[in-house]
């Protein structure tokens, strides 16, 4: 049984921790870059197809389509860069590229 000593300051909460909040797991972080990014543009992302640990967070790619066209390898999809905080929040997005579904990259 580990004794409390009540005039020693706990260390393990924020207040008084000089640490950064743990970072959430990848797939949390996947599945709210999916969902933060889909409520702000008015979609449902297909896929989450990178994510990178960040010193602050995370920065993930997520497709989005963004025209649907007949044929479906002609629809129009698109890239977004996700940044997101140590807890999994949403601070900002970008729209890297646009490209039709079909397309394959090339050159990478």
């Amino acid at each position: 049984m580990t004794s409390i000593d009540p005039d020693t300051p706990p260390t393990d909460t924020p207040e008084t921790s000089d640490e950064r909040p743990r970072r959430v797991p990848v797939a949390q972080a996947m599945r709210g870059a999916a969902r933060q990014l889909g409520e702000l543009l008015g979609t449902a992302p297909e896929a989450v197809s990178a994510m990178q640990p960040t010193p602050d967070g995370w920065v993930a790619d997520v497709e989005v389509v963004e025209l649907v066209r007949v044929p479906d390898t002609m629809t129009i999809m698109a890239t977004y860069r996700v940044t997101l905080d140590s807890q999994g929040r949403l601070l900002g997005y970008e729209r890297q590229r646009r490209y039709a579904r079909g397309q394959l990259d090339r050159g990478r």
